[in-house]
């Protein structure tokens, strides 16, 4: 790990926020089994439901980025996973309520922060201005800030882009819009690959270990870790390491 006191403190600081800031399995899978319940489907384990509609998330977005289709928000993009993942199951999408879907789909608005989230948030925008840099669309982020307590100076990322991450212009507009040249910007993850985007346009990086955001197994882009600026296990933590 670098020393924190030699590294070049940032001038802003954005978040990955799905994984990084909230737990998406354990709430995907509770708002699920919910639905599941409703629809005589409890036999289905939730948490594997939940991984099957997240393993979706970066096909969906590789269509649009290799421009096989539009940008479109990333709640389109939930609704149409979540299609799939019913019809893996034998469920047809077409025969539920379509209500029950939408609210399905907007359980990704209604995600749990990790404990150390709301304070370590606090903590670095006393002194940095902080701003998502997250695939969600503004919308999902705006409502899933104010049920979970998260305060942002500003919703940056995908839909601002129209780009999704890793595109080099989800990190680069972030930037632009902050009046910040990129190695100005640190770009804090618990996802390795995001980093490694990030890191290649530029950008400082803070890596936060979340070991349950997969529920306890191996993430998926262990292999990609560098020798980030910064690593921590909290945000609390990332948070002390900068001074605050």
């Amino acid at each position: 790990m670098t020393d924190p006191a030699a590294a070049r403190r940032p001038k802003a600081v954005a978040f990955d926020v799905f994984g990084t800031v909230v737990d998406w399995r354990s709430s995907i899978a509770r708002e699920s089994a919910r639905y599941l319940a409703q629809i005589d489907r409890a036999d289905i384990d939730p948490h594997d439901f939940a991984d099957q509609w997240r393993r979706r998330y970066l096909p969906a977005m590789a269509a649009v980025s290799s421009g096989q289709r539009g940008f479109v928000k990333l709640d389109i993009l939930h609704r149409e996973m979540l299609d799939a993942v019913l019809e893996a199951q034998d469920i047809d999408p077409a025969a539920l309520d379509p209500a029950l879907l939408a609210d399905w789909t907007d359980a990704w608005h209604r995600l749990d922060p990790w404990p150390d989230s709301v304070a370590g948030i606090a903590r670095l925008r006393a002194a940095f201005p902080v701003v998502t840099l997250s695939n969600g669309n503004i919308s999902l982020m705006i409502e899933m800030a104010r049920r979970a307590g998260l305060v942002w100076d500003a919703i940056l990322g995908a839909e601002y882009a129209r780009a999704y991450k890793p595109q080099p212009a989800a990190y680069l507009a972030t930037a632009e819009a902050l009046g910040l040249a990129p190695h100005e910007l640190c770009l804090v993850a618990s996802h390795h690959s995001d980093l490694a985007a990030a890191r290649a346009c530029g950008l400082m990086t803070a890596h936060i270990e979340r070991p349950m955001e997969y529920g306890g197994a191996r993430a998926p882009d262990a292999d990609a870790a560098q020798d980030w600026e910064y690593s921590a296990d909290s945000l609390t933590d990332l948070a002390a390491q900068l001074g605050c």
